[in-house]
């Protein structure tokens, strides 16, 4: 099958978030299952400079707009990824979303049409590239306007839309819709228009033949007044055609025994050797090395979707208790300000870096006895796949993809021949610390422990299987 694989973000090209893990280690798996796959991607400046062996493909004409499309290659794959090329709108300093200081692009929804728009003309074949997919694979509100301009194509390719993050959605005003040209009749509940507003999310989720999200749980929690985000009637009425994959890892990147980026190679065979990734990033980030304090990892976004408010709340208790915590990422500006007290404060039990360091992750992830992921909503998260792959316990509320991928100890560890993290559904800080006390208490109990980590160590998220659940919807929709 010819696949056209749309993404606003792709590592290690560009990321802000998971979107982008997926969208490099997805279209490899695919590819690996005997597939024609090729990315298109926006052509920012940041992306362009990773990139090696750029091939311009053709210059367009579309919307009374040039367009260049270039081709490079996704690091380490063989898979071709397309960069559309439009200085006007991509060719700017910071990320895919926000210019460098911060802020959000004032014309972030015109931005991503007229990328949904160069993604839906290359879908309808353009001549020189001498390739049309049979289905377009969409991610986010990004592509959502893809199968609008599609949905009135003769012989036009099938649209999957999947739904990475239902927070973000696109929303705009009546006059965007009004600028962007589009049909009148589009400005309709059962269309585009949402409370008064442009809603780009709504064209995946309405005109695309079939839609998905990224864990079985989140696809359920989604139908629901608590996690729907107002669209939970859209894809109760999409019931036939929509689910729930969970995302994978790619075990050769993340695996403990050869992992170039941490200090200590060690696999479920010996991890008594675990503990030197502790000590090692101990001293580097002027923590006091101790086997017998409980170090606590974090890597994310400190936004309050992934609950970092709560671990905030809770860290007068938790410095109580003989832990360290490491906190690695960047976000909201005020909660990193709040950290940033706290660390100043306490430098001695917390260590800030408030910024996206590969290594670190990786080192962090290696390190950590435990690690925390408090999160309100949790479409699938890959990073507590990241950790049971390490050895590395899971404190994680029970929502979406974590609980699809994480098995709770029970109280009376019953189940700990089974069990691979801790669980918990309060989302306040009593639920969290709770939660810590737990994983606190078999901190000692080194067989029950060393059981948790080797459960999670066996756990098989490889990419793999996500794949091959793919490619079968991709099949079931193709129109050939």
């Amino acid at each position: 099958m010819k696949i056209l694989f749309a993404s606003s973000e792709v590592y290690p090209l560009i990321k802000t978030g998971g979107l982008a893990d997926v969208s490099y280690f997805l279209p490899k798996a695919v590819q690996k299952l005997g597939q024609d796959l090729r990315i298109i991607m926006p052509a920012y400046r940041d992306a362009v400079t990773r990139c090696t062996n750029i091939k311009f493909l053709d210059r367009l004409s579309i919307d009374n707009r040039q367009v260049t499309l270039l081709e490079t290659q996704l690091p380490n794959s063989t898979v071709k990824v397309w960069l559309v090329d439009q200085p006007e709108f991509f060719d700017r300093a910071g990320n895919p979303y926000c210019a460098a200081d911060g802020s959000t692009w004032p014309d972030e929804v015109q931005r991503f049409a007229y990328f949904s728009l160069v993604v839906s003309t290359v879908a309808m074949g353009v001549e020189s590239l001498n390739w049309r997919p049979d289905v377009v694979h969409c991610n986010d509100w990004h592509t959502g306007l893809v199968p609008v301009y599609l949905r009135h194509q003769q012989q036009a390719p099938a649209v999957l839309f999947t739904v990475h993050n239902l927070a973000y959605q696109g929303l705009c005003s009546y006059a965007t819709f009004v600028e962007l040209g589009l049909d009148p009749a589009l400005w309709h509940f059962e269309a585009l228009e949402f409370h008064q507003q442009l809603s780009l999310i709504k064209g995946g989720l309405v005109f695309a033949d079939y839609v998905n999200t990224v864990s079985p749980s989140y696809a359920e929690e989604v139908k629901t007044t608590d996690f729907g985000e107002g669209l939970h009637g859209v894809f109760r009425a999409r019931a036939d055609s929509f689910c729930g994959i969970l995302n994978g890892i790619d075990t050769q990147e993340w695996n403990p025994s050869s992992d170039t980026l941490i200090d200590t190679n060690y696999d479920k065979h010996s991890l008594e050797i675990k503990h030197k990734n502790k000590t090692a990033l101990q001293r580097t980030l002027n923590l006091t090395p101790s086997n017998k304090t409980v170090l606590l990892g974090w890597v994310g976004r400190m936004v309050t979707q992934k609950g970092i408010d709560i671990v905030l709340s809770s860290l007068q208790a938790l410095l109580q208790r003989n832990v360290q915590l490491v906190f690695l990422g960047s976000g909201d500006k005020h909660i990193e300000q709040q950290l940033r007290q706290c660390a100043d404060k306490y430098p001695a039990k917390i260590a800030l870096l408030l910024t996206y360091d590969e290594q670190l992750a990786h080192r962090i992830i290696a390190a950590s006895d435990f690690f925390l992921m408090p999160s309100r909503f949790e479409p699938c998260g890959l990073t507590q796949m990241y950790c049971l792959r390490y050895g590395t316990i899971p404190i994680a509320r029970a929502v979406g993809g974590l609980i699809d991928s994480i098995i709770d100890l029970d109280n009376q560890e019953t189940n700990k021949h089974s069990a691979t993290g801790i669980l918990f559904s309060k989302k306040t800080s009593e639920g969290l610390i709770a939660a810590i006390d737990r994983a606190l208490s078999i901190y000692d109990k080194q067989s029950v422990k060393k059981q948790l980590q080797t459960n999670g160590m066996s756990t098989d998220n490889d990419w793999a299987n996500s794949a091959k659940q793919y490619l079968a919807i991709y099949q079931q929709i193709a129109r050939y």
